[in-house]
């Protein structure tokens, strides 16, 4: 991705921060308690700050998206459940943070280095998609969304799943490679090269760096095509 590849400026562009809590980040969390590799989902920290710094300066509208239930656990299916009984992780399951998965738990939240600012837009979600049983949507629709920049966890899950119906949904979308993350570091090569299939069937896949050289090329006050 180069600046041309925004010629008619990013007016109408978002960017979606999926999922950075410390439930997923977190040596103490959800995730964690799953045997997943934490260090591994924490490391696109500094990258997502990159990017959160040259939007909030475009101006452009940042949504931050958080997976986890309601208390009374109404909202999480029993296969979910189960599988995540299956992980050793079962939801709403005490651990040193709260409950895991669990709206309003310490470890529900974001993690400290990507707190929304002031103003920007939170999406609870129960599901792995950022459309399934949310206002995202409507959100999109109300601001004149059209392409959405896409990072955070787990690139194989929630990122996949957010992308897919993103795609469907008609938006264009760009990954950011470096600042997202795969539950198992070996899937996160194989999960990035699906999106460029078929002539980039779920968008475009960016770097960090060309992004920003791209965010700074594009004038910001024309619309996208």
């Amino acid at each position: 991705m180069n600046p041309s590849a925004w010629p008619n400026g990013v007016a109408g562009t978002a960017l979606l921060v999926i999922d950075m809590q410390r439930d997923f980040c977190s040596p103490h969390g959800y995730a964690a308690r799953a045997g997943l590799d934490v260090a591994h989902l924490a490391g696109p920290i500094g990258q997502i700050r990159r990017l959160l710094d040259a939007v909030r300066g475009a101006g452009l509208l940042v949504v931050h998206t958080r997976e986890g239930h309601r208390p009374d656990l109404s909202d999480c299916p029993p296969e979910k459940m189960q599988r995540s009984r299956q992980a050793g992780a079962p939801i709403g399951g005490a651990g040193p943070m709260g409950r895991l998965l669990v709206r309003g738990e310490y470890g529900h939240d974001f993690i400290d280095e990507l707190q929304p600012a002031a103003g920007e837009s939170v999406i609870d979600k129960p599901g792995y998609g950022a459309f399934y049983q949310t206002e995202l949507a409507q959100l999109l629709s109300d601001r004149r969304i059209r392409r959405l920049i896409v990072c955070g966890v787990t690139t194989e899950v929630c990122v996949h799943s957010t992308l897919r119906e993103a795609v469907d949904r008609g938006y264009a979308c760009v990954t950011v490679a470096d600042a997202t993350a795969a539950s198992d570091p070996a899937l996160q090569a194989p999960a990035l090269a699906m999106i460029g299939v078929e002539g980039g069937i779920f968008g475009r896949v960016a770097t960090t760096d060309q992004l920003l050289q791209a965010l700074r090329g594009a004038p910001s006050h024309r619309e996208i095509p």
